[in-house]
């Protein structure tokens, strides 16, 4: 029996196609739109698959000369290879390249500008309810009682977790975290998002008082550009590091395993909509751009109501 013929490797992209439309393109993301690395990352992703498949397709034409019809079959063979969400993030990246050369007229048109897409399902956010938060943020003392840990990594633990809870942060956003962006008096961060935008951001007076107990016992004479979030040598966190810690006490909490540090920002979110807050002031605190990002967290809120009214109502 013959074997199945093997997958043909990806062309690769010639160095002239990345210095001529990848590289400038690259440059303004980075150093006039502050995007991030993750997002350059999966732009450029976008844009290699984009070009891979025009090669396999046998399509001759340029950048220059494509239309809406090469693009809608790209769309249709692309929704075999990547779910729904991926696509469109691959779109919008490549809908952007297009929007930069077309206005320094590299190109005659947009063929990205209106490419139907599938309909993305609307998934609700997960989150913990205030109980599991408790359950969680308890897991550093119940592991230094049982020495199994040591009260750096304790407090250092736990104070990781309650400024991701307790401020709201983004992984990207806690590791970056300085001591010189942080006021200890009235418990506020500047903290860079999305873009390098700056915001403040409300700590809470746990997260602030256990930061200056932290910086006390651990940090020694730490300098405005040291990071906060630290190992035992005073070096950065990365953001695997903490997804690994918290993956530790989830399981000692008994919670789902599948939770992220994004989560605590999610049950921020949630809980403060929950105990009333104003939805554009939790989306000044997240440091959403459009509203409609922060009002994933009402059906949240509101599916939560039905949830209790539906338990406690006699008519429910």
């Amino acid at each position: 029996m013959s074997k199945p013929a093997s997958t043909p490797p990806a062309p690769e992209i010639p160095p002239a196609v990345l210095a001529e439309w990848w590289l400038p393109y690259a440059d303004y993301l980075a150093k006039e739109r502050r995007y991030s690395p993750y997002t350059l990352r999966n732009y450029r992703q976008a844009f290699e698959d984009f070009y891979r498949w025009l090669a396999r397709s046998g399509m001759e034409k340029p950048f220059d000369e494509l239309d809406s019809r090469e693009v809608r079959d790209f769309v249709i063979e692309a929704q075999r290879r990547f779910g729904r969400r991926t696509l469109h993030n691959h779109v919008s990246g490549l809908r952007a390249f297009f929007k930069f050369w077309l206005a320094r007229e590299k190109v005659k048109r947009n063929p990205f500008s209106a490419v139907p897409l599938p309909k993305l399902e609307r998934r609700l956010p997960k989150f913990l309810t205030e109980e599991q938060m408790t359950r969680l943020l308890a897991g550093p003392q119940r592991l230094l009682a049982n020495g199994q840990i040591d009260a750096f990594t304790a407090l250092r633990d736990r104070l990781v977790m309650e400024l991701l809870y307790g401020g709201g942060l983004r992984v990207s956003e806690l590791v970056g975290l300085n001591y010189g962006a942080i006021d200890y008096e009235s418990g506020v961060a500047r903290v860079l998002g999305k873009g390098r935008k700056e915001r403040l951001c409300p700590l809470g007076k746990v997260a602030t008082a256990l930061l200056v107990r932290f910086k006390a016992e651990f940090a020694g004479q730490p300098r405005p550009g040291s990071a906060v979030v630290i190992d035992r040598h005073h070096y950065r966190l990365p953001v695997r590091q903490v997804q690994l810690m918290l993956k530790r006490y989830l399981a000692l909490a008994e919670l789902p395993m599948d939770l992220t540090p994004h989560k605590l920002r999610h049950s921020y979110a949630t809980h403060l909509l929950n105990a009333g807050a104003d939805l554009r002031l939790v989306q000044e605190l997240l440091g959403h751009a459009q509203l409609a990002t922060t009002q994933v967290y009402t059906h949240v809120s509101v599916a939560r109501l039905k949830e209790i009214h539906a338990k406690a109502h006699p008519r429910a």
